[in-house]
């Protein structure tokens, strides 16, 4: 197990004691099972992220077409003349 070192705001400091004391679990064990979770949820969006650079850096971008058909799907309108 590794240990990390964090500086938070004090009222985040006693929202985790409180929760500490209230659940009988260490602030450690909050804060790795708060870590996971968060990385669990990003995940999708990193790997998204990761896709989409990767795409443009091969050169595939959506049309013109494609994008107004993307727009028009949600009642707006590309036509900026």
């Amino acid at each position: 197990m590794s240990t990390v070192t964090a500086r938070i705001p004090e009222n985040v400091a006693a929202k985790l004691n409180e929760f500490a004391k209230a659940t009988n679990r260490s602030k450690s064990f909050i804060v790795a099972k708060a870590l996971e979770q968060f990385f669990e949820e990003q995940a999708w969006q990193v790997a998204r992220i990761n896709k989409s650079i990767a795409q443009a850096d091969a050169g595939e971008f959506a049309t013109e077409a494609e994008i107004k058909e993307e727009f028009a799907k949600w009642g707006l309108g590309l036509d900026a003349d």
